[in-house]
């Protein structure tokens, strides 16, 4: 599998993902929407739009390049082992941080050759640099589905 491979399959994930954000601003509940949950202590879509962002965010500036996250309220608020809260995001904080996160995750694979996909970004990676991408494809289609299952779940109670 080549980068080029890998771009394609980061880009399909995230135009799935922002397809549903887009169905859901549309609506006139849309605020209504990002915000509901399924049930007790249970995530809102809201929080799973701003989850994929913010893993983006944090395996790139964190644990692929050993920095600090770009937006470290996001990765605090969003990133795996947060808790929600009630505070929901705009459909534009939503587009944005995606949007913006996904360019530079993009980016970053731009200046990987060929043979370094095949290698770690770090001694302390848990991946080479072609399963990384492949586990963040993955990880959006898995949360992009939660999301979709959760809008189903409210259209089903709501509409």
């Amino acid at each position: 599998m080549t980068a080029a491979d890998l771009r394609e399959f980061m880009e399909f994930s995230r135009k799935k993902t922002i397809d549903l954000l887009e169905t859901i601003a549309k609506r006139p509940d849309a605020a209504k929407v990002l915000a509901w949950r399924p049930g007790q202590g249970r995530a809102p879509i809201a929080w799973q739009f701003m989850h994929i962002a913010a893993t983006d965010d944090r395996h790139l500036y964190v644990r692929m390049r050993g920095g600090e996250p770009k937006s470290p309220d996001n990765v605090r608020r969003f990133a795996g082992g947060s808790t929600p809260d009630d505070d929901t995001p705009s459909i534009d904080t939503i587009r944005g941080y995606l949007a913006e996160r996904r360019k530079e995750m993009l980016d970053h694979l731009a200046t990987i050759d060929s043979a370094a996909l095949a290698t770690k970004p770090n001694p302390q990676a848990p991946w080479t640099y072609h399963e990384w991408f492949q586990v963040l494809a993955w990880h959006e289609a898995h949360h992009q589905g939660q999301a979709h299952l959760t809008f189903n779940l409210y259209k089903a109670a709501h509409d």
